[in-house]
């Protein structure tokens, strides 16, 4: 029988945590002490397969796939490896490549460490289903010290991720820790300002793209000294803003473990609920302060829209009106005519109440009003309390204080009182659980009724205890209101000598508009409009004032 020339694929791996073990593990290594056999076996070494950087928990390597691909067109017969652990850890689709797959297209296997060689039929054979069991547990223990790790790290504001975002670079003094990277925070500053002043994502990320502004992505790879290998072109995204936009880290926060896999097999990242996430507050200096911040994360929740009218041109209040009987939000209406006056082209721009229109005077009525006179109103409005709030601050602050104080006391109370209740409960049921636990030990209490007493008391104690966090941050939030009202405060002084609203004025103003519907008094046409402001709400009333009208 004619003796079989071997052609053999030399195999090579190392993961991230491989390089902490040591030089031994190199791939380099690898690949000379694999060489040298082949040599001194007289062999022909074909080509050598290598994944650099990747886990043996699965086979959805870059090398494997191209040994396997070679190892069934029949370019190799042959496969050696340093060891076991190097081809893969997962022991169940290692035994399918060793006893289906490479049988089945006559290629052998040598895993030179473990004495391993598939052409014998020896004892070595039989150890090898030891040595994948052993492989796939030291892989599973080892993820899970890994994210525990990991998870504690991040507990502590620690960043674990692999480059800081935009806007920040690592501390040299500690790699977990950010310092404000002055040569890019001026990007996220401005991206900041232009969407509290109202810009879309989608025009942010145009104007970046047109002024040649380096995208993250480019930062990223710039840092590294290389190219981005899949060779795309990095440019300002409506996502890429929208994200940016989102990220808590530029107020000084940190929210990490948004993802995760779904076993330490797959490397498939899927999204964790937002209540499985670890945030902390406060673990580095921010870039963007609370105000602004407290702006975007207001524009995003209104999730305006607004859509371009027939002719082209849009209110700046669309979104913003609100029917002050029903709640619906008011549709903005356009009519396009021709005067019979000056015989010129006319435009009408009115708002009307959305369930008005959707269903009818049954659902309720018109309150319709027109742009120009809504214009007017909140124009005079905003002046007004600028100027208010610039000639009497401390006045002002006092009033709005107390009017909220008296609207809120009711229920500020009776989030406190809920809060201390619940949390006499919970430190009562702990008390409860001890000492059930000492009369079951005892004797004094038999153990079925000791098992049926402490479900009872654990189910009771995780219901309390998950509504703690809440009823916490209720009250907490009602503190807020003296702080709110300085907030507003500082925003509306600047517009004490204003002539002309836009978007961004109201974006950074107005939480809503509420209209009333219009009634007659005489011949004269009274519409009352209320006007809320963000932090504060309506402020009419502190100033002993009504509502302005419409006339």
């Amino acid at each position: 029988m004619a003796e079989t020339t071997y052609n053999v694929g030399i195999y090579c791996r190392l993961s991230n945590d491989d390089e902490r073990a040591g030089e031994s593990l190199s791939i380099e290594n690898q690949r000379l002490l694999l060489q040298q056999y082949v040599c001194d076996q007289g062999w022909n070494e074909i080509d050598t397969y290598i994944d650099d950087g990747y886990s043996g928990t699965n086979f959805d390597r870059p090398g494997v796939q191209r040994l396997i691909a070679d190892a069934q067109a029949k370019r190799i017969n042959l496969i050696l490896v340093k060891d076991l652990s190097r081809f893969g850890r997962n022991y169940i689709e290692f035994g399918r490549y060793i006893d289906y797959v490479f049988p089945a297209i006559g290629c052998r296997f040598i895993a030179l460490n473990n004495g391993v060689d598939t052409a014998n039929n020896d004892s070595s054979m039989d150890s090898m289903c030891f040595l994948n069991l052993f492989n796939e547990f030291y892989s599973r223990d080892t993820s899970k010290k890994v994210k525990a790790v990991k998870k504690a790290c991040a507990e502590n504001g620690k960043f674990m991720g692999t480059h800081p975002p935009l806007g920040y670079k690592r501390d040299p003094a500690d790699k977990h820790h950010f310092l404000i990277d002055e040569d890019t925070a001026p990007i996220v500053r401005r991206i900041f300002s232009l969407r509290a002043s109202g810009m879309t994502f989608r025009r942010i990320a145009t104007m970046l793209n047109e002024e040649g502004v380096p995208s993250p992505g480019t930062f990223y790879y710039q840092g590294k000294g290389t190219e981005d290998p899949r060779r795309v072109n990095h440019k300002w995204a409506e996502t890429t803003v929208k994200v940016l936009l989102r990220n808590e880290v530029y107020i000084g926060n940190m929210v990490q473990g948004k993802c995760g896999s779904l076993s330490y097999k797959s490397k498939k990242l899927v999204s964790k609920p937002k209540e499985e996430w670890i945030r902390v507050e406060g673990t580095h200096e921010p870039i963007i302060s609370r105000e602004v911040w407290d702006t975007v994360v207001s524009i995003d929740q209104r999730k305006v829209r607004k859509p371009d009218t027939e002719n082209g041109n849009r209110s700046i209040f669309v979104g913003l009106v609100y029917c002050a009987k029903c709640g619906f939000k008011m549709q903005n209406q356009v009519k396009n005519s021709i005067s019979k006056r000056t015989g010129q082209p006319t435009r009408l721009s009115y708002f009307l109440c959305g369930n008005y229109l959707r269903s009818g005077k049954t659902a309720c009525t018109i309150h319709t009003i027109s742009e120009d006179a809504l214009y007017q109103i909140v124009l005079e409005d905003i002046r007004a309390k600028a100027q208010y709030a610039a000639y009497d601050r401390d006045r002002l602050l006092a009033k709005i204080v107390r009017l909220r104080d008296k609207e809120q006391h009711t229920r500020r109370a009776s989030y406190e009182q809920e809060l201390r209740v619940t949390s006499a409960r919970v430190d009562e049921l702990g008390r409860l659980m001890q000492n059930l636990y000492e009369d079951k030990c005892s004797g004094v209490v038999p153990q079925t009724v000791f098992q049926t007493l402490m479900q009872k008391y654990e189910t009771e104690r995780a219901q309390k205890s998950a509504l703690l966090p809440e009823l916490e941050r209720k009250v907490r939030d009602h503190q807020e209101q003296h702080r709110e009202a300085d907030r507003w405060a500082d925003i509306i002084q600047q517009y004490t000598e204003i002539t002309k609203l836009d978007e961004s004025i109201l974006f950074a103003l107005v939480d809503r508009i509420e209209v009333s519907e219009a009634r007659k008094l005489g011949s004269v046409r009274i519409q009352d409009v209320k006007v809320s402001y963000r932090y504060v709400g309506c402020v009419d009333d502190a100033l002993d004032g009504n509502s302005r009208e419409a006339v």
